[in-house]
């Protein structure tokens, strides 16, 4: 497969995105870095409105580093327990908040070297906090963003770090964060696993070569939008297209964190 550069069709398909979600953007409620560590670690393999239903008290409780590195692992799995894999996650978050005191002055670091070198922590993640905290650009995959990028033919690669440096060249890097929400919008709203609702899709056969291959599908015509912009961004909780997760996605586990 030709590769595609910014002045063809990623360009193209940059600005649709564009066009119907101007507001994509990160749906995790977070006020500092450490906060948003925190929730991301959550989010894996949980939706962010139920991450977004357990932080508020997880914040007030927990207001630094010091104190998740000192909280005892068995209360907090209890206060995350509805996010899911708590025992895992709590441990995470237990572990990365204890190198970030010893390591970092109490202070998430701000680089992908260090980032990921926290328990928990994998490029995805890393990306979420840079891109989101620290305004320092970077590809998040996820996997909307891998399921899109491969069938818009952006990239054959199957593993979320290949896709990422594949997609940065395709990409102005100004433009990598919003780029990254504005696919994860597009993967909740119409561009879903296993079947894309491709009727009520803005990028045609010129630009998705894989239209094609689901066209045959049945769509349902109550959960096509006229406007996918309505969704933007990352689907509000309850709408539909809000997100949700498949058994292949949950057989990945920490594949895409």
């Amino acid at each position: 497969m030709k590769a595609r550069t910014v002045n063809g069709s990623a360009a193209r398909i940059i600005s649709l995105l564009d066009r119907h979600y101007p507001a994509a953007g990160c749906s995790l409620a977070f006020s500092t870095p450490l906060e948003l560590l925190v929730a991301t670690i959550l989010s894996a393999q949980c939706t962010d409105e139920r991450v977004n239903k357990v932080t508020p008290a997880l914040f007030s409780k927990y207001p630094a580093a010091a104190a998740y590195a000192a909280a005892d692992p068995a209360v907090l799995e209890q206060e995350i327990r509805s996010a899911g894999f708590f025992r895992n996650k709590a441990a995470n978050i237990v572990a990365a908040a204890g190198q970030i005191v010893a390591r970092h002055g109490g202070e998430v670091p701000c680089t992908i070297e260090e980032l990921t070198a926290l328990p928990g922590v994998g490029r995805k993640t890393a990306n979420v906090i840079l891109g989101n905290a620290f305004g320092i650009p970077g590809i998040v995959v996820d996997t909307h963003v891998g399921r899109i990028a491969g069938r818009l033919g952006l990239t054959a690669a199957t593993d979320p770090v290949k896709i990422e440096f594949e997609l940065m060249p395709l990409v102005p890097r100004k433009r990598w964060v919003r780029f990254s929400h504005q696919l994860i919008a597009h993967g909740r709203a119409l561009c879903r696993a296993p079947r894309p609702l491709c009727a009520a899709c803005f990028l045609d056969a010129t630009l998705c070569p894989s239209r094609a291959r689901y066209a045959g599908l049945p769509q349902h015509p109550e959960k096509v939008y006229s406007s996918p912009s309505a969704v933007a961004p990352g689907i509000p909780p309850g709408a539909p297209g809000s997100r949700s997760r498949s058994i292949a996605k949950r057989k990945e586990g920490s594949r895409w964190k």
